[in-house]
Formats: C-alpha cells, sequence, structure tokens
C-alpha cells in the first residue's frame, strides 16, 4: 500500500510479488478506500522502498509486513508498470517492479500493517487463474489475470515485461 506520493525524485519506487503457492494459487490482498469502503479492489502484496534497502529487500519486508509469510523462495522480476492513481485523497505516482515468489505456506498473518493498511486492506486470499479469469471484482494490475496465465503457462519471461501504464 502506498506510504507517501512521488516526490522531486519522480515516481516511488515500489516492489511487488507474485506469491504463488504448491497449486499455482496467486496471492492477493482485498482493498478499499479507507472514506469509501465501497470501493474495493483486490491487488498483489508490496510497498515502497525504505531507506537505501533494495528492490529486492522491499520486496520480502513488505511481504512479511502484509502477510506474515517469511518463508519464500524469491525469483526474478516479471514484470514493470507505471502507474497513478487516487487514494485516500492523494496522488500516488508509482514505479512498480513485480517479483515472482514461491511459497509453501498458505496461511496469511496481517500483523505488520500499517495504520494507512489497518485502514483499507481487508483480507487475503488465494486464487487460482481460472478464479482469477472469472473474476468480476476490480484486480490491479489490470491484465493481472491474463499476465498469470500466461506465467503459468509459459514460465518467467527471459526479461522483465514493461507493462502499460495505468493511470486512473
Amino acid at each position: 500500500m502506498p506510504a507517501d506520493t512521488a516526490g522531486a525524485a519522480g515516481p516511488r519506487k515500489v516492489s511487488r510479488v507474485i506469491l504463488l503457492d504448491p497449486d499455482d494459487r496467486i496471492l492477493l490482498l482485498h482493498g478499499f478506500e479507507p472514506d469509501d469502503p465501497a470501493d474495493q479492489w483486490w491487488f498483489t502484496p508490496g510497498g515502497g522502498l525504505e531507506g537505501d534497502e533494495t528492490r529486492e529487500q522491499a520486496a520480502l519486508r513488505e511481504l512479511a509486513e502484509e502477510t506474515g509469510i517469511t518463508e519464500v523462495e524469491l525469483g526474478p522480476v516479471l514484470w514493470h508498470r507505471y502507474c497513478s492513481f487516487p487514494f485516500d485523497g492523494r496522488r500516488w505516482e508509482q514505479d512498480e517492479w513485480y517479483y515472482l515468489a514461491r511459497t509453501t505456506r498458505t496461511r496469511t498473518e496481517m500483523g505488520g500493517l500499517t495504520e494507512l493498511e489497518r485502514r483499507s486492506v481487508a483480507g487475503a486470499r488465494w486464487w487460482t487463474s481460472e478464479e482469477l479469469l472469472a473474476a468480476r471484482e476490480t484486480v490491479y494490475p489490470t491484465r493481472l489475470a491474463e499476465l498469470l496465465r500466461t506465467l503459468l503457462d509459459d514460465g518467467p519471461p527471459g526479461a522483465p515485461v514493461v507493462l502499460a501504464p495505468e493511470i486512473v
């Protein structure tokens, strides 16, 4: 989840995690606008870099904070995405890198959420590719169902794929 807006240095650097379990289900978090709980969506775990940490360190830290899952094998960067969206009364601009990760643990614990995340995250759910393809809910990135199906069918890309910018 966002922690601050983009500054003079450009978009906020964000690491996100495509976390798969042994059955190739993906873990998504259920978010909502703090002042409008009816405005809901699903998204991948992750968040902004802190201090001098690397993208990989941020991915693992955010995953642990948001899900309690630390037993992961972090894989390659799958996708890069620029996005801009309104959230919690501000505009966020983010440069997101999506890492593949695998785990055998499926139980989540959301004890490490920030104050803003506690006001805007309703829970987590493991999704099959088929469930994601059939979903009527809003999911970010918007092409996640198609991207996941390609990942499961073809494996990770040889180099990170640059996704079309998403500006809401």
